[in-house]
């Protein structure tokens, strides 16, 4: 499609322009993070570490970074096995109320997550009886977490086909077999991909985190929510949501790259 080049430039214009509401806030989150000022003030008076000293001394942020991670690697381990069980069974076998499956298992992703937390906080508390904590956080983030492996692997699975698994077991492999030998590796990028996906989408929750937390576990992102309108605590708030930062964009770079690998190679 050819454009005229007034049609070409206000493109990239409007271009520019939404990259820039969506990537200025962050900047001025980071550049905030070395403002020697309190009170966060434009121009900079200078250039100061001394609020990145003051959040690795920050044993609340400690504890939260650490119970983020915690959180972020068990979801995606579970998102991990169940999302490859759920696209193996709904793309290789036919079974009635299919398709009403596959819409149950993506359905999550797109409720909103105030009503995913009630839900979740009413299921554990009131029908499990289970006391909120740190491993109702894991499940609560699972839910959604499952949704970005089970696609990844959906689409991989329905581009490979199965001449492969086929050729397989005519040659006497078993299920388990021909799965560890031809279709594991096959899947090996694409699990990687929604890995990362739902590390970082585990990483940065705070809604659903909100309901399913228990008293004594606390989030990176509910450690911000909870100290971002101290006045003293606002530097290092925005130390924090610079490391939040990093830890949710480099794993969508990485599940891009590892993306853009497998449609080079093919």
């Amino acid at each position: 499609m050819n454009l005229s080049r007034t049609a070409r430039r206000t493109l990239a214009a409007l271009t520019f322009l939404v990259l820039a509401l969506v990537y200025l806030p962050l900047l001025v989150v980071v550049v905030n993070s070395v403002n020697p000022s309190q009170s966060m003030t434009w121009p900079l008076d200078g250039v100061t570490f001394e609020w990145w000293r003051r959040a690795a001394g920050s044993e609340g942020a400690r504890d939260a970074l650490v119970t983020s991670l915690q959180v972020a690697v068990l979801a995606t381990a579970i998102a991990l096995v169940l999302g490859t069980l759920l696209a193996l069974a709904l793309q290789r076998y036919s079974f009635f109320g299919k398709h009403s499956v596959n819409l149950l298992v993506i359905l999550p992703i797109a409720l909103p997550g105030v009503v995913t937390g009630i839900a979740l906080n009413n299921g554990f508390r009131t029908i499990l009886g289970v006391d909120l904590s740190l491993w109702t956080i894991v499940v609560a983030h699972a839910t959604f977490c499952i949704v970005t492996v089970f696609n990844n692997v959906q689409a991989r699975l329905r581009r490979m086909g199965t001449s492969l698994e086929e050729a397989s077991a005519d040659l006497g492999a078993g299920v388990l077999t021909t799965f560890r030998l031809v279709t594991l590796p096959q899947l090996r990028s694409a699990l990687m991909a929604g890995g990362m996906l739902a590390f970082a989408l585990s990483f940065d929750e705070i809604i659903v985190t909100t309901f399913t937390a228990g008293s004594g576990a606390n989030t990176l992102p509910i450690w911000i929510l909870n100290n971002m309108f101290r006045p003293n605590q606002a530097p290092v708030v925005n130390v924090v949501a610079v490391v939040l930062i990093v830890f949710s964009i480099v794993p969508v770079w990485l599940a891009q790259r590892l993306s853009s690998d497998v449609e080079a190679v093919r």
